[in-house]
């Protein structure tokens, strides 16, 4: 028996099994989805605590999706309050699709709504900046790029992009307990 180890987030492994199982290969070869950190989760940690609530994770890649699906995605993200990661925010022939989601997301948000940009996450040449949805300078965006658009109550605390997940609203601003062990 053959072994593959294929990645998943827009990754590969789903291709593969379809392929596999159209050749009739799915019981000759063992396949191996190997659970990796995903660039997304490498972002949100370079950028505090982005994802404490619910998020959506959307690529603006249209080769394999129609932009106007693509357009609705975000539309129903942001219109729902969900944080939004933006995978393949642009590349040198998709100049045109950043800025409309900005649009579209702007119908929901306030442009001060912090946006977290990390590039090469995780890698060498990494770079983090916590900038605002008016202030996204789309010339330092590319496909090594990922995006974090905050949502309604997301804020920046310090050098720190944080969407709070509703404790204090819940049990208010009591001290934690003291502890011997500290």
């Amino acid at each position: 028996m053959c072994q593959a180890k294929i990645p998943d987030l827009y990754g590969t492994a789903g291709l593969v099994i379809e392929l596999m199982a159209e050749q009739g290969l799915l019981d000759k070869v063992e396949v191996d989805i190997i659970p990796g950190i995903s660039a997304l989760s490498s972002a949100a940690a370079l950028l505090g605590a982005p994802l404490m609530h619910d998020f959506a994770v959307v690529s603006l890649s249209d080769l394999m999706t129609s932009w106007d699906q693509i357009e609705a995605r975000v539309d129903v993200a942001a219109k729902t309050d969900f944080v939004l990661v933006i995978y393949n925010p642009r590349s040198g022939k998709r100049d045109w699709q950043l800025p409309r989601v900005r649009e579209v997301i702007l119908k929901y948000r306030n442009d001060d709504t912090p946006v977290g940009i990390v590039r090469n996450a995780a890698r060498k040449g990494e770079s983090v900046r916590i900038t605002t949805l008016s202030q996204i300078d789309e010339s330092t965006v590319d496909m090594l790029s990922i995006l974090l658009v905050g949502n309604s109550k997301t804020r920046i605390i310090g050098d720190k992009m944080v969407t709070p997940r509703g404790y204090i609203e819940k049990y208010g601003e009591k001290k934690p307990p003291t502890s011997s062990f500290l």
